[in-house]
């Protein structure tokens, strides 16, 4: 618990420090920030399909996902700035890896693998990011953001604001992103 940040003797900003982000190549903004204040700990809001709240993942349908199988499904999030934003989900209302069992933990490495493999095979993607944040629902979800090559501001931590910065791509390449992500899983699934 970061106490030492509500600590009133270290003025209205309890100390909180301001980085040198206007150096940083991948900073997406011209010039440095200011911290706004930070609140003090409260009550923890109920997420997605946690307490009495419906998961809006458990209620989809297949026809939702560009990808699915008897155990996972993958959604492609409409055209943003960065080439392809995914998301992987198990069908198994989890809210995190700690609730996997062993044998759907090491099927959850091979699947992060495949996805970052089939977003690879994008022409002019040079990294795949995988996070997983789990703030806004308690269904497990791991993202995927596909790094254009020589882009390299976009690299890192703030891919995620860059993807909000950057014009939208193309539907047209958009579409053909899916389609070969598509084609990627499949044909991962049935190796030869």
């Amino acid at each position: 618990m970061p106490e030492h940040a509500h600590d009133q003797r270290r003025g209205a900003t309890g100390g909180l420090r301001t980085p040198p982000v206007q150096e940083w190549d991948s900073w997406p903004f011209e010039g440095g920030v200011q911290p706004k204040a930070l609140r003090a700990p409260e009550p923890e809001p109920s997420r997605d399909g946690e307490g009495d709240r419906a998961c809006e993942a458990c209620g989809k349908a297949d026809d939702q996902y560009i990808w699915t199988d008897e155990r996972w499904r993958l959604q492609l999030f409409p055209p943003s700035g960065l080439p392809v934003v995914a998301i992987l989900e198990p069908r198994e209302h989890v809210d995190g890896p700690r609730d996997l069992s062993d044998a759907m933990l090491a099927e959850m490495g091979i699947m992060l693998a495949r996805v970052e493999r089939a977003v690879l095979t994008i022409e002019g993607i040079e990294r795949v990011h995988i996070l997983r944040y789990g703030e806004g629902a308690a269904h497990l979800h791991w993202w995927f953001m596909g790094r254009p090559t020589g882009l390299r501001q976009t690299a890192s931590g703030f891919a995620m604001i860059w993807d909000d910065v950057l014009p939208p791509t193309p539907e047209d390449v958009w579409r053909e992103n899916l389609a070969t992500i598509v084609a990627a899983m499949n044909a991962s699934a049935h190796p030869a």
